[in-house]
């Protein structure tokens, strides 16, 4: 594509989409993310880099998620999919940061450096695939992709609402038909078809009750659970709250986030003592489980708990399998409670990997198992299967004895029900209602596995997020100097006491963990450290108290 054909890709950022802000702003573990007032340039210009992508995989189709997850409703964010339904390659995060801050009037020549830099085939087709979530700021921002699409000659496909999930496999389905078909209906059928094949061979037995109440964080995830709930055949009864109406908000006082950081169950939501509680977050993308008990106290079962219960289930049906030369390992971040973590090496006999916080982290390093679970404590997570372990099963499934092709067929039904491109709070529910139907078991026998340890996580405002360096999978802090060593030695005056800092992939604050055999003392320590990091880190408004 010869400079002057760029003209496009300049004419419409100036008419339409001009960039009409100075803050700097980066492609972060979850694509880009802040208030939406700031983002229609950004977005515009992720259109374009989606093509050039496209276009350097070959053809194949990339995908591009308006969303902001979690995030509050004034926020909203843009994120690129790669072909096989993974984060964007990494090398490539900071072309996106480049190209999101440049000036209109250097954008031209800035698009024609990438494509160079790249070395993207301009004569090649590019196929982009575009979702979006709730937010009243979603469509503007959807067709501002669609421009930056067009701008480069590239085709968009829009899917309108839906979870982040949803996009993310149906372009691994476009890009690889084994893996099943690029439409919502497609996820429907392959994810819920699974779930029913699976629950026809499981009698419902002992404590498990087919009833489950959802909290739908009022996104897009509760309302496509309203769609499959009709279809559930009475294999799950899906209670549905915080659905988007009566003047509920995006994950406000409700959803995943809110459930794990806050401690406290969301608003919205009738509550029966030991009645289990699924919260999804605003783009379906994570989920936690919790009950309140008969004194009304909330008890969380959070992504170390789901992938404790998975990982478990897996290794029980390898046994049942006689497969013994699989490598099964499960991968958390620095936020997974030591107590899970102990649990798994000790009595699961499962090998742990930590990996930096990040989903794109934690995807690839459990690529390297046979069988790698990956959850983060905030409830992003799923499976992935190498082609062996998937074929090994396969041949079991059809020339083991009775009982090897009967936890065959299961296993290979679980996979199925596996949306393995992405933590899908959808797909994570069902894997969980499987696990918890196969073993008669209810959230208090779920919750017995092992004893968490009392936590609490905080928020320090700072001027640059970036001044905060870490090292071995964010647990230690290299910089500021002498931040670690104050972290260090607030930690040694607490029994079973851990705490780490870790500036924020989303937004100019730090964040901090900690954990001891109180949680009072965890609920302190995390306030010391806070006021370490507010001291040394340049912090922004009040201090941080003790009191927090």
């Amino acid at each position: 594509m010869p400079p002057s054909s760029l003209r496009v890709v300049y004419a419409f950022a100036r008419e339409m989409h001009p960039k009409t802000t100075d803050i700097f702003i980066q492609y972060g573990t979850a694509g880009f993310r802040t208030k939406a007032s700031l983002l229609e340039h950004v977005v515009y210009r992720m259109g374009l880099l989606a093509v050039l992508r496209s276009r350097c995989k070959n053809g194949r189709t990339i995908g591009m998620m308006i969303t902001a997850s979690h995030n509050l409703e004034p926020d909203n964010g843009v994120k690129l999919i790669d072909p096989d339904g993974e984060m964007l390659e990494e090398s490539w995060e900071e072309i996106a940061t480049r190209l999101a801050n440049v000036s209109d009037n250097d954008l031209e020549s800035t698009t024609e450096q990438i494509i160079k830099q790249v070395n993207a085939d301009m004569a090649l087709k590019a196929s982009v695939y575009i979702g979006m979530d709730t937010r009243y700021t979603s469509p503007r921002l959807a067709a501002a992709a669609v421009h930056g699409v067009m701008a480069l000659k590239g085709t968009a496909k829009e899917f309108g609402i839906v979870t982040t999930p949803i996009l993310h496999f149906c372009v691994k389905c476009r890009n690889d038909n084994t893996y099943g078909t690029p439409t919502e209906e497609g996820y429907y059928e392959k994810i819920v078809g699974a779930f029913k094949s699976i629950r026809q061979k499981l009698p419902v037995c002992g404590n498990y009750n087919t009833t489950l109440y959802v909290d739908g964080a009022n996104g897009v995830g509760g309302k496509k659970l309203n769609i499959i709930k009709k279809t559930l055949d009475g294999e799950l009864d899906l209670v549905l709250y915080n659905l988007g109406g009566n003047g509920g908000k995006l994950n406000l006082n409700c959803g995943a986030d809110f459930v794990k950081v806050s401690q406290k169950p969301p608003v919205g939501v009738e509550h029966v003592p030991y009645q289990r509680v699924a919260s999804l977050d605003g783009d379906g993308d994570r989920i936690v489980y919790y009950y309140v008990d008969e004194s009304n106290n909330m008890q969380l079962l959070d992504g170390d708990r789901i992938a404790t219960l998975l990982a478990s289930y897996v290794t029980e049906l390898l046994k049942g399998c006689d497969v013994t030369d699989l490598r099964l390992g499960l991968v958390q971040t620095a936020y997974a409670n030591g107590a899970s973590t102990k649990y798994i090496t000790e009595d699961l006999k499962v090998p742990v990997t930590c990996v930096k916080t990040g989903v794109k982290h934690l995807h690839h390093a459990a690529l390297s198992y046979d069988i790698g679970v990956y959850f983060e404590a905030n409830g992003h997570g799923t499976v992935v299967y190498s082609d062996v372990t998937k074929n090994t099963i396969a041949k079991v499934a059809q020339e083991g004895d009775t009982e090897q092709r009967k936890a065959a067929q299961l296993l290979l039904s679980f996979i199925d029900l596996t949306n393995e491109t992405v933590g899908d709070a959808i797909s994570d529910l069902f894997l969980v209602e499987t696990v918890l139907c196969a073993r008669g078991h209810d959230v208090r026998q779920w919750m017995e596995t092992y004893n968490d340890l009392p936590c609490r996580q905080l928020k320090v405002t700072v001027e640059d997020r970036n001044a905060i360096k870490t090292t071995d999978a964010e647990r230690k802090c290299t910089s500021p100097e002498s931040l670690q060593e104050r972290v260090d030695a607030l930690v040694s005056t607490y029994t079973c006491g851990r705490a780490f800092v870790r500036p924020s992939g989303t937004e100019d604050i730090v964040r901090v963990y900690a954990e001891a055999d109180t949680q009072e003392s965890a609920d302190k320590l995390a306030a010391e450290v806070s006021q370490a990091v507010y001291d040394l880190a340049g912090g922004v408004g009040d201090r941080p108290t003790v009191s927090a």
